[in-house]
């Protein structure tokens, strides 16, 4: 039990109906999980409004609710405390309730379009090779040091947050390296966190399914760097011309990196082959087993943040050197018959336009590149057209399917797909409702030495349909389907 005093400290409260003076259980914004003595916030999310379950969460047995405004009659022996945003309020009493933990360990956020996830994950990685105790909280797992817990967002909601890092400050953790989303802040799930660093890493085409504008979408993120204390530094990628403006308004330290400007963190690849990049970081030479120049970037902005958490310059090239890459994330295989199949995340304009430049980068020509590609169904929609765009005319074959349909027809998002294809690409293109027969037939279509990319769910072992989620991983499925076709 705790005080409900205490919980509330650093809450805006506009008004109080009954006595904060009184100990609740624990905090809970699903009326579904309230149990006796606990205190209800009420959030207004995107579907429902947790105002029209106050009498229910009451039924359960809460004792006080958060609310933006009272109910219309207040239930006798009741706190109600009206405050004028409850997610924050939420985001404060989470980081209250478990002690503050973002305090205890260093936290740094990374947050962008693209590479979040490499990001989060190699920092995490690295400092393990480097003998700290680590936390990790990513799109695809959550990391107590060495105890994995599944993720369900990206970012997670500021309950579930403190409860991590309340977990990882019991386990003893040095940092935790944390992806930072537009979603995640615009509903200010990172409130009341403290933060030692933060990341940017580009800004492309997404989630405009969710926020109204690209331009409300990019100050979004800029919010959680206005929001870094004096104390933490802000390193950006100045070759993302909104790189700058995520410093404009910041109190932190203020870092740049980048491959093709003056930075505080400069690198030069030398070499990128399907093995692996020689970069020069800072006039520093290191070889690293990750590929493209998007993972340039990538490692570029973990040296600088090692660098910035104070590990050794050449400690961290070292350790670079020995990073492997996420789940995922260009990962591959080659077949017995020298057929190369690589699965990738890349599910928005820019990230696969960067991977099929990566592939162009490294390729002979001499070979036939094949893209099976799908949409998400129930978001951004106009994606749609601009991605199958790319993939037919970077690709000599490409091949249109579905991603996780969720409640849309899937016939309906490929439709979409095709309307982005140029009069000269028609004759490149096929359409293949179902994914693993899309995959079937790329690889039927390979001849030795052939390059397969399938795009767009990487690290995901599901395919939602309907509400279901299905069994479903790429690299598994590519697998299977390639040995055969060597039998």
């Amino acid at each position: 039990m705790i005080a409900l005093k205490n919980i509330l400290y650093k809450v805006a409260i506009e008004a109080v109906k009954g006595t904060t003076d009184i100990a609740v259980h624990k905090i809970e914004f699903d009326s579904r999980k309230i149990e006796s003595g606990d205190v209800f916030v009420a959030i207004k999310g995107t579907l429902s409004d947790g105002h029209d379950y106050i009498e229910k969460a009451l039924s359960l047995g809460a004792k006080a609710v958060i609310c933006e405004h009272f109910p219309e009659t207040a239930a006798e022996g009741i706190t109600y405390v009206q405050v004028q945003d409850t997610s924050l309020a939420l985001a404060f009493m989470s980081a209250n309730f478990y002690g503050n933990p973002s305090e205890n360990l260093k936290l740094v956020g990374v947050t962008g379009t693209n590479g979040k996830t490499t990001i989060a994950s190699l920092l995490y990685q690295l400092f393990k090779k480097a003998g700290f105790k680590v936390g990790l909280l990513s799109t695809v797992k959550i990391l107590v040091d060495t105890k994995e817990y599944k993720a369900t967002h990206t970012t997670p909601d500021s309950l579930t947050i403190n409860h991590y890092l309340n977990e990882m400050v019991n386990e003893g953790c040095d940092y935790c390296f944390m992806e930072v989303s537009s979603h995640g802040i615009h509903q200010k799930r990172t409130e009341g966190l403290h933060f030692v660093g933060g990341v940017f890493t580009n800004l492309s085409h997404d989630h405009l399914d969710y926020h109204p504008t690209f331009a409300e979408y990019r100050d979004v993120k800029k919010s959680f760097f206005d929001n870094l204390p004096k104390t933490a530094f802000a390193l950006v990628n100045s070759d993302d011309k909104n790189g700058t403006v995520m410093l404009q308004n910041t109190k932190a330290k203020k870092l740049t990196y980048a491959l093709k400007s003056y930075a505080n963190y400069r690198a030069q690849i030398l070499e990128n082959q399907l093995s692996g990049l020689l970069l020069k970081i800072n006039e520093q030479e290191v070889w690293v087993r990750l590929i493209g120049s998007f993972n340039a970037y990538n490692l570029l902005a973990i040296y600088g943040v090692a660098v910035e958490l104070g590990l050794e310059n050449q400690e961290v090239l070292r350790l670079l050197s020995e990073l492997e890459s996420v789940s995922g994330r260009f990962q591959f295989i080659v077949s017995e018959t020298n057929i190369t199949a690589i699965v990738d995340y890349a599910h928005t304009p820019d990230a696969l336009d960067n991977v099929l430049k990566t592939i162009a980068d490294i390729r002979t020509k001499n070979e036939q590149l094949i893209t099976v590609v799908g949409c998400g169904g129930d978001r951004d929609t106009t994606k749609r057209p601009i991605m199958a765009n790319i993939a037919s005319t970077m690709s000599d074959k490409a091949i249109f399917t579905s991603d996780n349909p969720r409640s849309e027809k899937p016939e309906a998002i490929i439709e979409a797909m095709e309307k982005g294809v140029e009069p000269q690409n028609f004759k490149k293109t096929l359409s293949i409702v179902d994914r693993k027969q899309a995959i079937k037939t790329a690889c039927q279509l390979a001849q030795p030495n052939d390059i397969i990319l399938i795009a767009g769910k990487g690290h995901e072992t599901y395919q939602e349909i309907q509400g279901v989620r299905h069994d479903f991983d790429d690299m598994k499925i590519v697998k299977e389907l390639l040995e055969q076709l060597n039998k």
